[in-house]
């Protein structure tokens, strides 16, 4: 009886440890399936977001650099565009939004500068003096690029260029975004020309309405700064949404659609050793520049820069990439025109 009884105890071990190699085993594979589909998805979520690559004709390096910088290691600039085309059929288009970032990464530090699109420069190649945003009609990136350098003194190191559809798209992908609208407006959608209406406060926004929010300037007080920040608003909401951790199994389809509508000569692997180099920055701690100026009528509308504000931007932007402010291509062109004497404004219907 009792060897009985050691036989059954043996039998009961033997399909205790059965069961319980069974069930790693499950819990193995359960575990290798999850990790192979998020690796899955977090390679699928690279080669889709590397899709936006393209790099400026000029190369890697701008020709106010005696070498080319690392986004990484070196203090750089990052020219974002926000390109309108919707009005056009995805034609052409403006650079409705230019905004300037500088990073010192021995301090973790990062100035803003949004340049009003309406701004009066000298583009390379006129002879007279025109809003911003002409350079992108005419030029492309390549021609914005370049007077951006010539207007700030700096290089632009790199540049993003996004598609305001894309808004609406990545909204609706991250199930809508969160805002603090400023005060009551509307705006005509770009869809079927209805108005959207939006009330001072809190906001639960979709694509749609996301891009209406963004385009919006007519109506604002502020004109282009008021626009800017609620582009800058929609930017970071985005970010935030798309960051969150119930977002992170969508990531390869918010990768795809970042894909088709953004250009960048950024590749992923320096944004993601950029953000491991930022890792516990604050975005609070970004010092906002702002480009003083006065309304000119000519009757078409331009904001002519103040001298002095703008020397005392091109200065810090500098000392903040550790660059000289002196421009090559002012003896290029024959020097920078600064005083109304000089000035030679062309006819402009850029609206």
């Amino acid at each position: 009886m009792t060897e009985y009884r050691r036989v059954v105890r043996k039998k009961k071990k033997k399909k205790k440890k059965s069961i319980i190699k069974r069930v790693l085993l499950l819990l193995l594979i359960i575990i290798l399936c999850i990790g192979g589909y998020l690796a899955y998805v977090a390679y699928n979520a690279y080669t889709q977001a590397d899709k936006s690559y393209s790099e400026l004709k000029r190369g890697n390096k701008s020709p106010l650099r005696e070498k080319a910088v690392q986004l990484t290691k070196d203090p750089v600039s990052i020219l974002l565009m926000g390109v309108e085309d919707y009005s056009t059929g995805g034609h052409g288009g403006r650079s409705d939004t230019l905004i300037v970032i500088t990073l010192n990464p021995a301090d973790k530090s990062m100035k803003m500068l949004s340049i009003p699109r309406d701004t009066l420069v000298s583009i390379p190649g006129r002879t007279s003096k025109t809003k911003i945003n002409a350079a992108y009609s005419t030029g492309g990136k390549e021609l914005t690029v370049d007077t951006v350098e010539n207007f700030l003194k700096i290089p632009i190191d790199y540049y993003a260029e996004v598609n305001f559809n894309s808004f609406k798209d990545i909204v609706d992908e991250l199930d809508g975004v969160d805002v603090n609208v400023p005060f009551d407006f509307w705006e005509n959608s770009d869809i079927n020309r209805k108005r959207i209406y939006f009330k001072k406060g809190k906001a639960h926004l979709n694509g749609e309405e996301a891009l209406a929010y963004a385009r919006m300037r007519k109506r604002d007080p502020r004109g282009d700064f008021g626009r800017n920040d609620r582009q800058k608003q929609i930017i970071t909401a985005i970010i935030k949404k798309a960051t969150a951790p119930q977002n992170f199994l969508k990531i390869d389809d918010i990768a795809a659609k970042i894909g088709s509508n953004v250009e960048t000569n950024m590749r992923v692997s320096d944004i993601l050793g950029f953000q491991q180099s930022y890792s516990g920055f604050n975005t609070s701690d970004i010092q906002k520049l702002k480009l003083k100026g006065t309304d000119l009528n000519t009757p078409t509308y331009y904001y002519k820069p103040d001298e002095t504000s703008l020397e005392e931007i091109r200065k810090e932007l500098s000392d903040h990439l550790g660059h000289k402010t002196t421009s090559i291509r002012d003896d290029q062109n024959g020097g920078t025109m600064n005083s109304d004497s000089q000035e030679s404004i062309g006819t402009d219907s850029t609206n």
